[in-house]
């Protein structure tokens, strides 16, 4: 009893408070100004760089010719922020990425560009001045990071739902407070939700027990875009940046008074294998989780500063969540945070928060998968079921905390970065947030300007309110000009917009004629996705050697459905041998390399892996009904399934396809080795869809033997892969509805043959 008391009291006491600060928060000076999309016609043109790309060669041989006043180890977004800084204050400034721009943890976030409710949360209620001030400086960053790149994001608005009386009036202040600390930066007023309306703006959630919802606003970006967009920014005004090179060692020189300083680095080019030396007045150390690994270059004997955690999204299909209204679970089991955000037509879950150790290729695992769905099944009402096999890609990220021994778990930590100059004048930036990326690289740039002498032409940084790559000439309607000039689809022409900004005209210029009346360019690389081939080719212009830099980083398809990424490979491959002049061992080289990284970073092989979980469940009357199907399509009894036997099935339920057509179906469905499909790989593949390779992987693990058929104790597995189409942890096949609609076309001419002229009322 006097635990409710205390609740009610506290609720009371929150409540009043609250509405005090709503007063002021509608009527004073604070609500005067919201953001409100830029006007890009206002912004001054002359902070617009106006250098052309150089190519990547030519970014080589200025690392290998130049000297430069600052060389930045490393090419996410503190970085990149770091190059852009640099460069922007007349700084002679290098940047090296051993893998590509964004390939670690900046391409792995939630997507948010967020001030942090949860650290406001800590900071009040602990009096921590440190978190207050973060999260302060994150709401102005926010509120940039919307205005200087408005093509790759926008506000968001996110649904905290109640489910107890006394939390509403806890979590409106909390909300109240977190629009009062960012003043007039904040996006748009927070407000309270009844349970009805809660529900009709998001219909998924679970009413039981709904009390009431709160919605207040974030920004949400595409972050390995923005990412790019920096890294271009800065090479149009004059940076040098290169991905693919990696650095092996740092060089110094001893000083008058007998210590030693950095003076260049020792890199090598991934690509090609080359080495040689870069010569620099200044290194900036910015890996993220690989900090401490560059730092004992520098010194062998230092004490690691970075606490690595690893956090895990998943994808789901775009139906979970509403095209524009997010959902935060603030009390999961474990006391972790969930988001559940609308994120390029998908939804996105996440994120676990688990100590881990510093990983070039980070998985994703079952454990972590299946906590992230047993925490949003929570919220979603029955309707909903929340199914393992509707998790079309899942990927790990490692957040590069900062240490503090006082504290024990990493929940714990706030993420506020640190910058650190070493005796030999190696400056460290680390920790922070994605949000906070420009002020960090300011903050660095201070420091190094300061501990190495440094003579920049400004002084101070340049960069709050600089536009980005693409966003000068943006606006919210310019993919109309696009659909008008070019002839592009219109779905095709809003992600182009949105994606590249004013260098869509670009892209679109690039397209190939599709042959049809509408649309005229813009050959899709997937039929599901936007994506088009005039994309792959300016990936190339954006830096991009490998495919996995455009399936990951310069499109979002491996992050958004790992098994359309996969389908995609072929066509990526082609296109990109066309602008790179790739051999045949090469191409090979890269979908090895690009199936390699769906497996193990995108979640492929641990979708595959839950599916062995999978409980048998057939009747008998089941099974005998598949084996049926598969004999009415073979109706010559050889066992097997020819393509003219598909050829035939397909004329019987009334489809004409080409033999192109034909063949493209039975490469879906065919697996044995002896080039047919027989019964056992029929009744495997009843229920489930899959393709080329992923196919022949299945096929390994379930005929052990290797002998191309399926034994007893093999067939106890095929089974389970069939009853995987009950429990919605597989997909519906193509190949299993043909048969389906031939069976019933089998029935209906028989129950022809069976009804006599007579019976049926005769004449005619």
């Amino acid at each position: 009893m006097a635990t409710r008391l205390r609740k009610l009291a506290v609720g009371g006491l929150a409540l009043g408070t609250g509405a005090c600060l709503t007063t002021w928060l509608l009527t004073g000076e604070n609500n005067k100004k919201r953001w409100t999309p830029v006007v890009m016609a206002e912004v001054k043109q002359e902070r617009r760089g106006k250098r052309t790309l150089p190519t990547r060669a030519e970014q080589i041989k200025s690392l290998e010719t130049d000297s430069f006043d600052v060389l930045i180890i490393g090419g996410g977004a503190s970085g990149a922020g770091c190059a852009l800084d640099s460069v922007t204050r007349g700084l002679k400034t290098a940047l090296v990425e051993w893998d590509d721009f964004a390939s670690g943890t900046s391409s792995r976030s939630t997507k948010l560009i967020h001030g942090g409710v949860r650290y406001l949360q800590k900071a009040i209620l602990g009096f921590d001045i440190e978190q207050y001030r973060m999260v302060k400086e994150a709401l102005h960053e926010r509120a940039n990071m919307l205005q200087s790149a408005p093509h790759l994001s926008h506000p968001l608005p996110i649904m905290l739902p109640v489910y107890t009386y006394w939390e509403i009036p806890y979590f409106w202040f909390g909300i109240k407070m977190y629009d009062l600390v960012a003043g007039s930066k904040t996006l748009k007023n927070s407000y309270y939700l009844s349970k009805k309306d809660a529900l009709e703006l998001f219909p998924m959630l679970r009413g039981d027990k709904l009390r009431g919802a709160i919605v207040y606003y974030d920004g949400q970006m595409d972050d390995a875009r923005m990412n790019l967009a920096v890294a271009l920014t800065a090479t149009r005004h004059g940076a040098t940046v290169a991905n693919h090179v990696k650095v092996l060692a740092l060089h110094k020189v001893k000083e008058q008074d007998g210590s030693e300083k950095l003076c260049g680095a020792r890199v090598k080019d991934e690509l090609t294998g080359k080495e040689w030396d870069v010569h620099c007045k200044c290194v900036i150390n910015a890996t993220g989780p690989f900090t401490d690994s560059i730092r004992k270059m520098d010194n062998s004997s230092i004490k690691e500063i970075c606490c690595p955690s690893s956090g895990v999204h998943i994808v789901l299909p775009g139906y979970y969540s509403p095209d524009q209204m997010g959902l935060l679970d603030p009390n999961t089991s474990d006391g972790r945070v969930i988001f559940f955000l609308p994120w390029l037509r998908h939804t996105i879950a996440g994120t676990t928060d688990l100590p881990c150790e510093v990983s070039h290729n980070p998985k994703p695992t079952e454990d972590e998968i299946m906590f992230i769905l047993e925490e949003v099944k929570n919220y979603l009402n029955p309707d909903v079921e929340v199914r393992r096999g509707d998790v079309l890609s899942a990927w790990s990220g490692i957040r590069p905390l900062v240490s503090d021994p006082n504290k024990e778990n990493t929940q714990s930590l706030a993420r506020n970065h640190i910058v650190h100059v070493s005796d030999s004048k190696l400056v460290t930036i680390a920790g922070g947030k994605w949000t906070t990326y420009r002020a960090m690289a300011e903050h660095t740039i201070d420091a190094a300007i300061k501990a190495c002498n440094l003579e920049p032409v400004h002084a101070k940084s340049q960069t709050d309110g600089m536009m980005l790559e693409g966003a000068h000439g943006w606006t919210p309607t310019m993919y109309i000009r696009l659909v008008q000039d070019f002839g592009l689809e219109t779905e095709v022409a809003k992600h182009l917009a949105n994606s590249y900004g004013d260098r869509a005209f670009a892209v679109a210029k690039l397209a190939a004629l599709t042959g049809k009346r509408w649309p005229i360019i813009g050959k899709k690389i997937h039929p599901e996705f936007p994506y088009i081939d005039a994309e792959i080719r300016y990936a190339v212009r954006e830096y991009a050697c490998t495919v996995v830099d455009v399936i990951a980083r310069r499109l979002r398809l491996s992050f958004l459905n790992v098994q359309a990424a996969h389908e995609a490979l072929p066509g990526i491959i082609e296109v990109m041998s066309e602008e790179l002049n790739w051999s045949n061992d090469e191409k090979k080289a890269q979908f090895q390399q690009a199936s390699e990284f769906l497996q193990n970073e995108m979640g492929q092989t641990v979708n595959r892996a839950s599916r062995d979980k999978i409980p048998i469940n057939l009747t008998k009357d089941e099974i005998q009904s598949y084996i049926k199907r598969f004999q009415i399509m073979d109706k010559d009894r050889k066992g097997y399934v020819s393509i003219n036997d598909i050829r035939r099935g397909l004329k019987v339920i009334g489809l004409n396809l080409s033999r192109e057509e034909i063949e493209g179906l039975n490469d879906e469905i065919q697996i044995s080795h002896d080039g047919h499909l027989d019964l056992a790989d029929f009744i495997q593949h009843s229920g489930e869809e899959v393709r080329g390779e992923e196919l022949h992987e299945i096929l390994k693990e379930i005929d052990t033997n290797m002998n191309g058929q399926v034994e007893l104790d093999e067939y106890l597995q095929v089974a389970a892969m069939m009853s995987a189409i009950k429990s919605g942890h597989v997909a519906y096949s193509r190949f299993a509805r043909m048969a389906e609609m031939e069976e019933e076309q089998h029935e209906k001419e028989l129950l022809k043959k069976k009804i006599s002229i007579e019976r049926s009322g005769g004449g005619l």
